[in-house]
């Protein structure tokens, strides 16, 4: 549905309401009316990926309005999830090149994480009215909080995640 054809059918809406209201003398609450019909209009704009003139345009490593598998991140990528999913499998990376070092953000969505569990990692979350939660049953709901498997040294190679968590919910799991 265009915008054009949106506008179009709500004035056409407001002249027949009007016509009723003076004319056949029944009285409904106009306002109150186009105000619910324009919220379905935003709600759908937003549920179809544009917005008025505005698009939302995503790259390959960011979700909106979605869900998304991602495996095989590669060494400073930064993935983002809004009003969405990511479900990131990480426990296939090839550390034998060097360390590779991810960034996670999350907003308004959530984000499932599994890494192996033989893998040296180290996570850092920070959260705002939040749940990230690590493997090792530590929760960040307000603040920051890391975790850091076993096998993990700073000297050798390792994977890396730092996540941003902002009214959204993520949950690290070792495999």
């Amino acid at each position: 549905m265009g915008a054009g054809v949106f506008w179009g059918a709500l004035l056409i809406l407001i002249g027949l309401a009007l016509i009723i209201r003076f004319v056949f003398n029944v009285d409904f609450p106009i306002v109150k009316v186009l105000v619910a019909i324009f919220f379905i209009y935003l709600g759908i704009r937003i549920l179809f990926g544009s917005f008025g003139m505005f698009r939302f345009e995503t790259g390959p490593d960011d979700v909106i309005f979605n869900e998304k598998e991602f495996y095989q991140p590669e060494h400073n990528k930064e993935y983002n999830i809004v009003f969405g999913k990511g479900n990131f499998d990480f426990t296939d990376i090839d550390l034998s090149e060097g360390n590779v070092n991810v960034k996670i953000g999350t907003v308004f969505g959530a984000s499932e994480i599994r890494i192996d569990r033989d893998m040296p990692v180290k996570i850092d979350a920070d959260a705002v009215f939040s749940g990230a939660e690590l493997p090792d049953g530590n929760t960040a709901v307000f603040g920051s909080s890391s975790y850091q498997t076993e096998s993990y040294t700073p000297d050798s190679n390792h994977l890396r995640i730092k996540l941003d968590v902002v009214f959204a919910g993520v949950q690290v799991r070792r495999e």
